[in-house]
């Protein structure tokens, strides 16, 4: 259920994607300003950016195999990564050019240019705010990622819109004020990009997820029957599927039977306290003082 709710946003995403990029671009080359082209060329970049997002959701979708003990999840925020790499590289497209056309004399760009800039950024911005509640539900930084795509996709339109108007107002003299916006544009989109990149990295170099999560867990496990206290609780995030080490402390006198059967019961609490939890390695421990009975 989940995966198709993921597949489904980021394939909207793509085909509205590719309907605006064809018409900014046509509008840029028609209405004469650089800044709708480069904001087609960044619509253009969201699409194979997209499915980038897409093949990454499909592979983490993947149940555990030989190769892959722990799933495939980790899919996600590699492909998140791969989507600010290109991002980056897409800024920097955007930024040569911008320069290069503020160095080149041309035209005013048209009036209707703005309409078409002020239906873009409507649509990108409700894009956005649609693929980030998706991402928000399903935790999943690969959607997430697509979801500010959209709203560097808006930005970069609002820019060259001030930039249009600006050159619209200034008259002769003002050409270039829309170039200047496209390459503001590629500032924001290289921001966005360094801002997606760090919790993508984060999940893959397994960071400690947010304290609560791992204060929620231990204290699950200390009130299960025959736990006397809990020692490591080493905690990792994979896609949206999380998998605890936890050391838990038994009474010394406690037979391996009796311990087995506390692991699993601490093992199956937390499983039940929170569906995120797809794994439990449980270490049993002894502890000198009798502090739940058996």
């Amino acid at each position: 259920m989940e995966n198709s709710k993921k597949t489904r946003a980021v394939l909207f995403g793509i085909v509205l994607n590719a309907l605006l990029a064809a018409i900014k671009a046509t509008a840029g080359i028609l209405g004469n300003t650089y800044a709708l082209i480069a904001d087609a060329i960044e619509s253009t970049s969201d699409i194979i950016l997209s499915i980038i997002v897409f093949s990454g959701i499909q592979i983490s979708a993947r149940p555990p195999d030989k190769e892959h003990p722990y799933g495939h999840g980790k899919a996600e925020p590699l492909s998140a990564i791969i989507v600010s790499f290109f991002l980056g590289i897409a800024a920097v497209f955007i930024a040569s050019q911008s320069i290069k056309e503020i160095i080149t004399p041309h035209g005013s760009p048209k009036p209707w240019t703005l309409i078409v800039l002020a239906l873009v950024i409507a649509v990108k911005e409700s894009l956005f705010r649609f693929v980030l509640q998706v991402g928000e539900e399903v935790e999943s930084t690969a959607v997430k990622a697509d979801a500010w795509h959209h709203r560097s996709d808006a930005i970069t339109s609002l820019a060259a819109f001030i930039g249009i108007s600006i050159a619209l107002v200034g008259g002769e003299g003002f050409e270039a004020v829309d170039d200047y916006a496209a390459l503001f544009v590629s500032f924001i989109i290289l921001i966005n990009a360094f801002l997606l990149v760090r919790p993508a990295i984060s999940e893959i170099m397994d960071e400690a997820p947010p304290p609560e999560i791992e204060e929620r867990v231990r204290e699950t496990a200390g009130n299960v029957v025959g736990v006397a206290g809990i020692d490591k609780c080493l905690i990792r995030k994979t896609g949206k599927n999380i998998f605890v080490d936890i050391h838990v402390e038994v009474p010394g006198v406690t037979s391996v039977f009796e311990g087995h059967k506390i692991g699993h019961r601490v093992k199956d609490a937390l499983r039940k306290n929170d569906s995120r939890i797809v794994d439990v390695l449980v270490h049993i421990e002894p502890h000198e003082e009798n502090t739940k009975p058996l």
